[in-house]
């Protein structure tokens, strides 16, 4: 299989900080590559230094066959990078911004109009061409920093928390751009902390903590190496609210979590825990609404992968070398 970008040991040391530790992976031609880490993990650091906005302090990069630090050039004309914070120019139009963006990148000149309104088109943002960005919202901003970053049709896509902050209808028009775009060959490389964003739209995910690749895998082969993170979800009438603790000490349990008008209780084996429930229930008068045995979930392996959950076991794999810790001594947190 083709590979899109190849990382071999690389590393960031901001002074003595150890911000990225001898990471390795690989994102493979056509794939939505998830990049997921908790805030400080290292994914903004490692993203700069895929798109050459920062130098690696040692490692390797070899973007669709070319080495970064050696010839970028040509691989910067194969990218599209799209900021955490929208790069629009408010005080242009959305015709504007494309077609100065489209200069920049050198698309023909005779390409640059049918370029910019295909894509103002493509992105519901084509009535709005002559309205000055300082009037859009941020969704609309968002949805123009996408088609700014591919007016020169890219290979390689990188984005940097594409829907934070946007409400539920723009978040959910970017990711059908995003399915969009790679249905039609473009490699994605995509930064977020949102799970269940990375479980919509990802190939496979690599999972950051402390600067080092916890694990790399097929979403659904991450909550299938962790069948152990299962749970039995009830909720119960009247006041089930005030049972978590009972629930808690049933024999099984290792975790208990309210989610909404439900418990969630962690167990490793679901179908023993089951009649203990219901007995319980049965006991103290109470009605069984729902109740549920649930398989992990990509958040629960996240959490359970970077220590983020009581009883946690922490789970390290890595593509091609094994890790080691830097020279310089401990390490530290990225950023």
């Amino acid at each position: 299989m083709n590979n899109a970008i190849q990382v071999q040991d690389l590393t960031k040391y901001y002074g003595d900080l150890l911000a990225v530790d001898h990471i390795n992976f690989t994102v493979h031609q056509g794939e939505v590559f998830g990049f997921l880490g908790p805030n400080g993990a290292g994914k903004t650091t490692t993203q700069r230094m895929l798109t050459t906005l920062l130098e690696p302090t040692e490692g390797r990069i070899v973007i669709r066959g070319h080495d970064l630090a050696r010839d970028p050039v040509p691989v910067k004309r194969q990218m599209g990078l799209v900021p955490e914070e929208s790069n629009v120019y408010t005080e242009l139009t959305a015709w504007e911004n494309l077609m100065f963006t489209a200069r920049l990148y050198l698309v023909p000149r005779d390409e640059r109009a049918a370029r910019a309104r295909e894509f103002l088109e493509t992105f519901g943002l084509w009535k709005k061409r002559d309205v000055k960005v300082e009037n859009f919202s941020k969704g609309m901003r968002r949805r123009l920093s996408i088609a700014m970053a591919i007016i020169h049709k890219p290979t390689l896509l990188f984005l940097d928390e594409p829907t934070p902050g946007l409400d539920a209808q723009s978040a959910r028009a970017i990711r059908d751009l995003i399915r969009r775009l790679n249905a039609g060959g473009t490699t994605v490389f995509l930064t977020t902390h949102q799970i269940e964003e990375a479980n919509q739209l990802c190939d496979r995910v690599a999972i950051i903590d402390h600067g080092q690749i916890a694990a790399i895998d097929t979403p659904e082969r991450l909550k299938e190496a962790f069948r152990r993170v299962q749970s039995v979800e009830v909720a119960l009438e009247p006041d089930g609210a005030a049972h978590g603790e009972p629930l808690a000490a049933l024999p099984g349990v290792t975790t208990k979590v309210k989610m909404g008008d439900k418990w969630r209780l962690y167990t490793d084996d679901p179908s023993a825990l089951l009649p203990l429930v219901m007995n319980y229930a049965q006991s103290q008068g109470l009605r069984v609404v729902s109740l549920n045995t649930l398989s992990p979930s990509l958040e629960d392996v996240f959490l359970e992968i970077t220590g983020q959950q009581v009883g946690a076991v922490r789970h390290k794999t890595q593509e091609g070398k094994p890790r080691r810790r830097g020279r310089r001594g401990q390490m530290g947190g990225g950023r």
